[in-house]
């Protein structure tokens, strides 16, 4: 339990309670603020407070803070590759096959359970010793992966993200011809008859923008670098898809429904069987540090699936694998 006690200055007099604590106590979110504010853990002039209280100048507030309970989950040691590590965040390879979090069906080996036996001397999100997971990868989606060991870490990140600082480039080998290069700017939302799928061709939705290159040709399929300036769900796969290029291997998005359609030894079809999943990895993350504001990049290598596929289709990659 630490206990913290401020005294409420001049200026913040007539400031709510939650809005007070915020501003002089930056390594808390304001939504652990209020979680503690309604756990009676906050008290003013020695009574517990509301977090819409105003208290006057001259008052002492007590802010007691639990220790980190430990996670609900069991940590289990799936050896996730380290591309950087520090005290504040880590950045995983997350190889596909693997979920990010926890959902429904899905209750062990994913990316949180494997932090949890992996990373040493974790701050605590929310009051609880977990790792802060800042964005996701599809389940079978292999590469970078950022993850924040403390809350103003992950608040930084979020952040950064959601500002669209962050450089995320992707490699994807997708069905067709598609454009030496172009851009995806559409509305992004979902799919009006399949509940799980997203869609680019909606009426109503968020701006999703994907700019591409192709970097390499096959037969009747392409590899191509994405950056992605958006981050919705599935984002990629949805607008190669409804653009007439599916990812190889993308059972959602159709992908694996052209497959059906091909010669049984067609390249593109033999590469997608050597991949065995749909044909995405994250290849490139670069952020600045949130909390010493230096430059970090990652680089996810090739994984052997993803090689595997390419040289089914004679192309050569100029990123290492």
């Amino acid at each position: 339990m630490t206990l913290q006690r401020l005294r409420v200055e001049a200026g913040e007099a007539g400031m709510r309670l939650d809005q007070l604590l915020a501003a002089r106590l930056p390594d808390l979110s304001r939504s652990r603020l209020r979680q503690l504010i309604d756990e009676g853990a906050v008290r003013v002039a020695g009574a517990a407070a509301k977090a819409s209280l105003r208290p006057r100048a001259g008052v002492e507030i007590e802010l007691r803070v639990p220790e980190p309970r430990p996670a609900t989950l069991v940590p289990e040691d799936l050896r996730l590759p380290v591309l950087y590590q520090d005290d504040d965040l880590l950045v995983i390879d997350k190889p596909a096959g693997v979920a990010v979090h926890p959902g429904a069906g899905i209750d062990s080996g994913t990316v949180v359970h494997g932090l949890l036996h992996q990373i040493c001397g974790l701050a605590g999100i929310g009051g609880e010793l977990r790792p802060g997971i800042v964005h996701r990868l599809d389940k079978e989606t292999s590469g970078c992966l950022v993850v924040a060991k403390t809350e103003p870490a992950l608040r930084g990140l979020q952040a950064e993200f959601k500002s669209r600082r962050v450089q995320k480039r992707y490699l994807a080998i997708v069905h067709g011809e598609p454009p030496e290069s172009g851009e995806f700017d559409t509305l992004h939302g979902r799919h009006p008859v399949d509940r799980k799928r997203f869609s680019s061709r909606v009426r109503e939705g968020r701006r999703a923008l994907t700019r591409f290159r192709v970097l390499g040709r096959g037969a009747g399929a392409a590899l191509v670098e994405v950056e992605l300036l958006t981050g919705r769900t599935h984002q990629i796969r949805a607008h190669f898809a409804d653009a007439g290029f599916p990812l190889l291997g993308d059972a959602l998005y159709g992908g694996r429904k052209r497959e059906t359609r091909l010669r049984p030894d067609a390249p593109s079809r033999r590469a997608a069987a050597a991949i065995g999943r749909q044909a995405l990895h994250a290849a490139v993350l670069g952020f600045t540090h949130p909390t010493t504001g230096v430059p970090v990049r990652c680089d996810a290598p090739l994984p052997a699936d993803f090689r595997a596929a390419l040289r089914e289709l004679d192309i050569r990659s100029p990123y290492p694998g």
